[in-house]
């Protein structure tokens, strides 16, 4: 039995803290350093990035985290694993390799290709693969604006034979995020593509701490009760021999690790029971979850099916222009001070047919009788989309702006008049995996394609089917923004009602007892629920049906939603299809990313069962 690998996050994303590999490889023991950078919209901006330098395409955040660390992980042996190559791996790696030299340390670099499909995009749709859209079921032919990037994910063997192969630095392409921890995990512990369950064990660990932070207290509901937040640790995975692995943190660093923190992660972006990544699915009903110490969580019993046949493919499309002015509005009269603005504004520009999209939103968060100016204030977001970037540049913004004197009274906006900006469109797809040969280019310059081993799903490893519900025919009213009652009043009797099963009730905000995490999967919203106890569990599975969740979020409007169960986690999981759109770079919501959308499911007033409000 080999020891449990040490895989050490520093990165949950493009932008996250630059100090986090240094504080990492300094704070105390670990075997490999790893970090994820690249998000869907990721790719669209590394993209524009090399319209501007085409010797870019890289995130070169990374190589600055380098700088502090490449020497000091040589020395100790720590090997680097990162997708911070995005479009350009191999540029990455140069670079890399220029800075080794640099600071006169002797380094082996190695970078993985052969996740792009751009060149290959029409020789792939006549033979017969269509690109098919994940979610809405189109072919990419309906599609309208450029594909600028298309990029399969690649899985774990090839980052085990850049390993293998003696790479210090492995630098990869579109991988999938799990993937930067299986591949060393595999490598360490000598696993085979047949080795599904440690496979699985393995993707659980590196979902839980791929957005690093997140699993040691940031973004967690229950954030008071998390010591250090102001700099919480970055999380590592003691990863074992068969797959399961302890979530902890160094010694002495700010957050939390605990079954409610790591929960919380493993319910971030995920659908069903079913995780397929693309070398082994990983039933996330079978994961057990335990507090082994403090700031040690234990993930085991993970289960693991054959890697389905088909591999994800994150395409990106210029979808046009777009172009945002936003008003704010005070004090009374708001909605009447909306409708004039709309009117006015539509007048202006004569007409909104000419738009291919005019999109208005009335974001309230005025307060009636408020103790300050801004307190009073709301705001009216226009957001106008076309293919032509004149339509909807200044001559949109421009036009908002010579409203200011002859509108509403205390008109005035966020931002000064402003041309358009391009957007892209994201569009998830499946291609055979036999289609893609993922190859490894070693520091000699050695080529070894690394075909996909598991590549046959079993007859069950296929997601399962989508569950759709119908239109409720009452949404219950939008809670009022005054006189609600506090916890602590409500607990002295004023408000307790009694339920016809002789049950006390109080009126209360579901995250009095209940916490949430969400996120986007391209156009759709995740929102995974969970209880911290089993009696909260049986409240919660019972109460929060299809119906009542839709009730809690009447914008979903007549969007398909599906609902999953996680008895294991005491969890559910909600996913509801299209809620952003095109996706993230597309999407004219406030919160793109559907960040903020659990939150405000736990701020929603439901009748709480006095009995499990403590």
């Amino acid at each position: 039995m080999t020891e449990p690998l040490r895989i050490a996050n520093c990165s949950g994303f493009y932008g996250d803290r630059l100090s986090a590999a240094r504080e990492m490889v300094e704070g105390g023991p670990i075997d490999v350093l790893t970090g994820d950078w690249l998000a869907e919209l990721t790719m669209l901006i590394l993209w524009k990035g090399m319209q501007r330098d085409a010797s870019r395409g890289w995130a070169h955040t990374f190589l600055t985290q380098m700088e502090d660390v490449l020497g000091t992980c040589v020395d100790r042996g720590i090997k680097v694993v990162t997708n911070a190559g995005g479009l350009n791996p191999a540029g990455l790696a140069d670079q890399i390799r220029v800075l080794a030299q640099n600071l006169g340390i002797n380094v082996s670099v190695a970078h993985i290709e052969g996740d792009d499909v751009l060149a290959r995009m029409e020789s792939l749709t006549e033979s017969g693969h269509p690109f098919t859209h994940l979610d809405t079921g189109q072919p990419l032919d309906q599609a309208s604006g450029p594909v600028v990037s298309s990029n399969a994910y690649l899985g774990a063997w090839p980052i085990v034979e850049a390993l293998s192969g003696g790479a210090d630095v492995v630098v990869c392409p579109r991988v999938t995020d799990a993937s930067l921890v299986v591949g060393p995990a595999a490598w360490h512990h000598g696993w085979s593509p047949d080795d599904l369950d440690a496979l699985a064990g393995a993707v659980v660990a590196g979902h839980v701490i791929e957005c690093g932070p997140q699993a040691t207290g940031g973004n967690y509901a229950f954030f008071h009760e998390v010591p250090g937040l102001e700099h919480p640790g970055f999380p590592l995975a003691e990863v074992a021999a068969d797959g399961s692995a302890v979530i902890t943190k160094h010694p002495g660093t700010g957050g939390l690790v605990s079954v409610g923190t790591v929960t919380a992660q493993l319910l971030y972006e995920i659908g069903g029971h079913r995780y397929p990544n693309t070398d082994v699915v990983a039933r996330f009903e079978t994961i057990e979850i335990d507090q082994v110490g403090t700031d040690r969580v234990r993930l085991s019993g993970t289960r693991g099916l054959a890697a389905p046949a088909d591999v994800k493919v994150c395409i990106n499309l210029l979808g046009g222009w777009r172009n945002s002015m936003t008003f704010v509005l005070t004090g009374l009269d708001i909605e009447a001070k909306a409708d004039l603005t709309v009117r006015s504004l539509i007048h202006a520009l004569g007409g909104t047919d000419q738009f291919a999209e005019f999109d208005v939103r009335l974001i309230r968060s005025d307060k009636e009788d408020a103790p300050t100016n801004a307190e009073a204030t709301a705001q009216l977001r226009i957001t106008v989309k076309d293919d032509d970037a004149e339509r909807v540049g200044r001559r949109f913004s421009s036009a908002a702006t010579e409203l200011a004197l002859a509108g509403y009274p205390g008109l005035h906006l966020t931002a000064p008049p402003g041309a358009a900006t391009a957007y892209g469109v994201y569009w998830p797809a499946l291609l055979p995996a036999g289609l893609i040969t993922p190859v490894v280019i070693h520091q000699d310059g050695r080529r070894v394609d690394v075909p996909h081993a598991a590549n046959v799903a079993a007859s069950d490893a296929a997601v399962g089917s989508r569950e759709s519900v119908a239109d409720v025919d009452e949404q219950v009213a939008t809670r009022s923004t005054s006189g609600e009652p506090s916890a602590s009043s409500i607990l002295e009797g004023d408000t307790v009602r009694e339920k016809t099963d002789g049950g006390e009730t109080a009126r209360l905000p579901l995250g009095t007892i209940i916490g949430a995490r969400s996120g986007d999967k391209g156009g759709n919203a995740n929102v995974g629920l969970w209880a911290r106890d089993d009696q909260g569990w049986a409240w919660l599975e019972s109460e929060l049906t299809l119906e009542r969740f839709r009730q809690l979020l009447p914008e979903a409007g007549d969007l398909d939603i599906e609902r999953h169960v996680f008895p294991n986690l005491r969890a559910l999981n909600f996913v509801v299809i299209g809620l952003l759109g095109e996706g993230v770079a597309s999407s004219t919501r406030p919160d793109p990313q559907a960040k903020g959308l659990g939150e405000y499911l736990r701020s929603r007033f439901v009748d709480l069962p006095v009995a499990l409000i403590r």
